[in-house]
């Protein structure tokens, strides 16, 4: 077992809230505390940037390849200890080990690809229409970054902000879900371990509020990326046009699915219940409104209630558990809710649809097949973060194109078929960041996952991910 401390990381040193303040963290499948964490408040936050900003200038200078090891030595830490740090969160989130693993996974992957992505920073030579001038662009690290992270993917979420603006040569103060911080924390104690410099990455828990405007107050944390909310996001942008930081928001999802007629019904009945329950669902590029050709539309519904109800809920850290719990009751009391407005609407709940009967503790919900689904329903129109798949036929594949655009979200998009032409056709009118084509899983460290509309703003992985934690500099160079 890896030796863990779970307490705050502020310049290099592991430390309780400068309060005292404690949070009693939760196992979502047992209801039973796991431990303490420390929780602070604003002086917490103000400290990790105070020293975020001490450190920031050596780091920026730094050369890629001197800073590229790190990465790589962190990468392997992760590696070396996997299985621990997938028990720990699969133990603080209730999501199965097999996903714990998955995320833990993209994390080295993460630090691995951004490690040799900043060596590719490039500027450019332009053109100069006087032959005296040259003209060329560099880029150069932002300075202090804060991170905001949902509990959702606790360390997922985490490292996509994290490796992209440590790379660039930025500093990070990271504050995580008081639901699943020791993730984050063991995340911040690879790179300790790989013998990042002091005040390079700080990790701080706590009040939310209080620590979201010590970042929007202080000038040298010049960006903030957040994933959450589009309420919060909206909020923090109210803040930060006081002091113009920049903000990355990765925020809400109603993800469509377009299934055409021409597709295997079973096996995509199959992958379909597989990415929908993921995380029980608690994920923002979760497929959410089934569009079915009405050709498939009642086998699809069928073959698909008849695998929900075989799916084994239970603790994640049992090998045999396919849907874990939600983080807590109030997610999980919310979905019961949104399911009995769109009931009373004349909806049918096919498969699911209630807490289950023989698991007496923990916060889990069936996973959950609707039918007879309009527009006007709670489970169509809101975000619903959990095991719950509304299903809606179609006979036109443009009507469905308007349907699925019909919405203030734009994160992430499905649609399966067997014709090319009807790919391109839906997926170039998606109004949606990320399109997957016969592709339930749209997110890659070496691609940009981000969306549109109030899905958020900003980039995240790929280049462009990158780019997002640095300055663009014109230099011109006049009299020769």
């Amino acid at each position: 077992m890896i030796n863990t401390h779970f307490k705050q990381l502020i310049d290099g040193q592991w430390v309780e809230a400068s309060d005292g303040g404690a949070w009693a963290l939760i196992n979502p499948a047992t209801e039973a505390v796991i431990g303490e964490i420390p929780f602070g408040g604003a002086d917490d936050a103000q400290a990790a940037i105070d020293a975020a900003a001490r450190a920031f200038p050596a780091w920026a200078k730094l050369t890629p390849y001197e800073r590229a090891p790190i990465f790589w030595r962190a990468a392997a830490w992760i590696r070396d200890h996997h299985e621990d740090l997938s028990q720990l969160t699969s133990e603080e989130s209730g999501k199965p080990l097999r996903e714990s693993r998955g995320e833990w996974n993209t994390a080295a992957n993460s630090f691995e690809w951004f490690a040799e992505e900043a060596k590719r920073a490039y500027g450019r030579t332009i053109p100069s229409r006087n032959a005296t001038r040259r003209l060329l662009t560099i880029h150069q690290p932002l300075g202090v970054v804060g991170s905001i992270t949902a509990w959702n993917f606790p360390v997922y979420n985490v490292v996509r902000a994290w490796s992209a603006a440590l790379a660039a040569g930025c500093t990070v103060v990271g504050r995580p879900s008081e639901y699943t911080p020791r993730s984050a924390i063991l995340l911040g104690q690879a790179l300790v371990e790989a013998g990042i410099p002091s005040g390079v990455i700080n990790v701080i828990n706590g009040d939310p509020s209080s620590m979201a405007e010590v970042m929007l107050r202080d000038v040298r944390c010049r960006k903030i990326a957040f994933t959450g909310s589009t309420r919060v996001g909206k909020l923090l942008m109210e803040g930060a046009a006081q002091t113009v930081t920049r903000l990355s928001l990765e925020l809400g999802g109603n993800a469509p699915v377009i299934i055409l007629p021409d597709v295997d019904v079973a096996a995509i009945a199959q992958s379909a219940v597989t990415a929908k329950y993921r995380n029980a669902g608690q994920v923002c590029i979760a497929p959410q409104r089934f569009f079915v050709h009405s050709a498939i539309a009642e086998e699809f519904i069928d073959r698909t209630a008849t695998l929900s109800a075989r799916l084994k809920l239970g603790n994640g850290r049992d090998e045999t558990t396919d849907v874990g719990a939600m983080i807590n009751a109030q997610q999980r009391d919310r979905l019961a809710k949104l399911i009995a407005g769109s009931v009373e609407l004349g909806a049918q709940v096919v498969a699911g649809g209630a807490r289950p009967l023989d698991i007496e503790r923990g916060y889990f919900f069936q996973p959950t097949v609707i039918a007879e689904v309009t527009p006007d329903m709670p489970v169509y129109r809101d975000e619903l973060f959990g095991p719950v798949m509304p299903i809606l036929p179609f006979e036109d594949v443009d009507q469905a194109l308007a349907l699925a655009n019909a919405t203030e979200y734009g994160l992430a998009a499905y649609v399966h078929t067997r014709d090319l032409k009807t790919a391109i056709h839906v997926y170039e009118g998606l109004e949606f960041g990320m399109v997957g084509v016969n592709e339930w899983m749209p997110t890659t460290p070496e691609a940009p996952f981000g969306g549109f509309k109030g899905s958020g703003m900003g980039q995240e992985y790929g280049s462009e991910g990158l780019y997002e934690y640095m300055e663009t500099k014109a230099v011109y160079i006049g009299g020769l």
